[in-house]
């Protein structure tokens, strides 16, 4: 577990320390999720957020990316075509 101090500034901006944005891979202007869990603020990368929610979908995704058909049904139709 890492831990930090971090103290408010003015209009209620918290800097996240150098060690904690350089572990979180954060850059400035990236977007982070805040959670106030049991009296406790949450912070994480609003990347990781998604990362999950595409774990919790990938056992309803097909077998391969759509992108990939798509593909796939270009080159047959130009196969086709003579082209």
């Amino acid at each position: 577990m890492t831990r930090e101090i971090a103290r408010l500034a003015e209009g209620g901006r918290i800097v996240v320390p150098a060690r904690i944005r350089k572990a979180l891979a954060l850059d400035k202007g990236d977007a982070v999720w805040l959670n106030l869990v049991d009296g406790e603020l949450r912070i994480r990368p609003a990347r990781s957020a998604l990362k999950r929610i595409q774990q919790h979908l990938l056992p309803f995704a097909p077998g391969r990316p759509p992108s990939d058909e798509l593909v796939a049904d270009r080159r047959i139709e130009a196969a086709r075509d003579g082209g």
